[in-house]
């Protein structure tokens, strides 16, 4: 079998990214050796494999609903936003250079068109199936001459297109009919169907709407999922946040001690993943939330500073906010702060940035006996250590590199009382170290919680894929995928016009 299917969408955030995973982990559970693939990924939360290449955080996590060992292969592009108007982009897990969005879609992009196309050969010689995931939507007529990642990707490979919408955000049967009365009549062809996701109520009060899609477009529905909460996932994130405020809470149990404890994340601009504490708000008792303002740290237990594609724009965000001067108060009234990568290095005395932001000399916050230097080529590696007694694995991601001259060892990085910094991603993850690692905070804060005991981040992040394997199971047509799967889009699927202009 040499199976393959691109989920695309009508809009980001439709919900692509949870479909390919619920597909990837369906096709898992029956036995079927599949993998999942996107040509081209724009985000600035990503993952270190263990060949040392970096990829979409969310190609990480479908190889993990996959069952599988993620590769270069499942995201040969991944662009990362330096602002605006440029990203850096990354090229079979290396960064090649900065690129203008005018430039990148200009010619380097369809230059690219080839080497996606041939990563997703390699990958469909090796695997059963290929579950590929579109970027945006298939349908941004301004793009598709350029385009690696939809409908180019699709007609490069034969792939036959599921259409996701986002019945939740209203408009749906204007969304899917549109994307595909806008494409070409050979992209028209290549468009089995559509999957609506996030319903919420009675499915046979929309039945009606879905058979007359079916009239207008001749393509049937493949799949009503419903709305589901709390289902965690890594996220594409794209420019985008968390937005401000945002609260995340452990929903698994009830507090093992008399206390919750607090943790304010700064949201700082090109937060980088901001994943990093979902491990923390899996622990029964701990509550995130995502803040911009310094009275929002005056009842923290913990504040951590997150990664950052831009170190130095941080902390001049942190400092026109009053929130770098909060922190210092914290740290010298010996409350807990933690700095990860790009957090890490703001903490630290001063930085050397010809590389990133060209600024020069740049004074950090002065928490931590550590000077900065950013260097061209990107450290990309997966140590693993210890750290308060425990075992501990993680990743990193920078271009900066730290000379510590003081403290005590914390890892890669440093402490001096409770201030902690280092550039290992993911170390939260490692369950022994942050228990250990919360009972420190805890006891610093004066706070009577307790970790709980048996709380396994790995089996809650595999609990969580099985929902979303669950939804496609059961609110999907499951024999009617796996024949588009296996065999590609229905021939004679009718043109619906006006299609892609001229």
């Amino acid at each position: 079998m040499n199976g393959g299917l691109l989920v695309a969408g009508t809009t980001s955030d439709a919900g692509k990214s949870v479909v390919t995973a619920g597909i990837c982990r369906w096709l898992a559970r029956q036995g079927v050796k599949v993998a999942p693939f996107k040509a081209q990924n724009m985000s600035l939360n990503s993952f270190v494999t263990r060949e040392g290449a970096e990829i979409g955080r969310a190609q990480a996590m479908q190889a993990q609903a996959c069952r599988v060992e993620p590769t270069a292969l499942m995201n040969p592009v991944l662009l990362k936003p330096g602002g605006e108007q440029s990203s850096q982009v990354v090229l079979l897990g290396k960064p090649v250079g900065e690129m203008s969005a005018r430039g990148y879609h200009g010619g380097r992009q369809q230059r690219l068109l080839g080497t996606v196309l041939d990563c997703l050969a390699e990958l469909r010689g090796s695997y059963d199936a290929v579950i590929c995931e579109g970027a945006g939507s298939p349908a941004e007529i301004n793009l598709r001459r350029t385009d690696i990642v939809n409908m180019g990707i699709a007609r490069g490979a034969g792939l036959p297109v599921l259409v996701v919408g986002d019945i939740d955000r209203g408009g749906v049967f204007a969304s899917l009919f549109g994307t595909v009365a806008l494409l070409s009549p050979e992209d028209q062809a290549l468009v089995a169907g559509f999957l609506v996701n996030k319903f919420r109520g009675d499915v046979s009060l929309l039945e009606p709407g879905l058979d007359m899609l079916h009239g207008l477009t001749g393509r049937r529905t493949y799949g009503v999922l419903p709305f589901r909460h709390g289902l965690g996932i890594d996220e594409e994130d794209g420019m985008g946040v968390p937005p401000r405020g945002t609260v995340r809470e452990s929903t698994v149990a009830q507090p093992v001690g008399e206390d919750v404890l607090r943790v304010a994340v700064c949201a700082v601009p090109l937060m980088s993943n901001f994943t990093d504490v979902d491990a923390l708000a899996a622990e029964p008792g701990v509550v995130v939330r995502f803040v911009d303002r310094p009275e929002e740290l005056a009842d923290a237990d913990l504040v951590v500073l997150p990664g950052t594609r831009g170190t130095v724009r941080a902390l001049r965000w942190l400092r026109e906010r009053g929130l770098a001067d909060a922190i210092a108060r914290r740290a010298a009234e010996g409350r807990p702060v933690l700095g990860i990568c790009g957090g890490f290095q703001a903490l630290g005395e001063h930085i050397e940035d010809d590389v990133e932001s060209r600024a020069g000399h740049v004074d950090g916050l002065g928490l931590l006996p550590v000077r900065v230097r950013f260097a061209r080529e990107k450290t990309l590696t997966r140590p693993v250590g210890e750290a308060l007694g425990e075992r501990v694995e993680g990743y990193e991601i920078h271009h900066g590199v730290a000379e510590v001259t003081g403290g005590e060892t914390f890892l890669d990085g440093c402490r001096v009382g409770h201030t902690w910094g280092t550039h290992w991603h993911g170390s939260l993850e490692s369950d022994g170290f942050r228990r250990a690692f919360l009972r420190e905070v805890a006891a610093a804060a004066g706070r009577r919680f307790v970790p709980a005991p048996g709380t396994s981040f790995a089996a809650l992040r595999e609990e969580q894929l099985d929902r979303l394997g669950d939804l496609i199971e059961q609110h999907a047509d499951t024999d009617a995928l796996w024949r588009l799967i296996e065999s590609g889009a229905p021939q004679g699927l009718p043109f619906i016009p006006p299609g892609a202009p001229a």
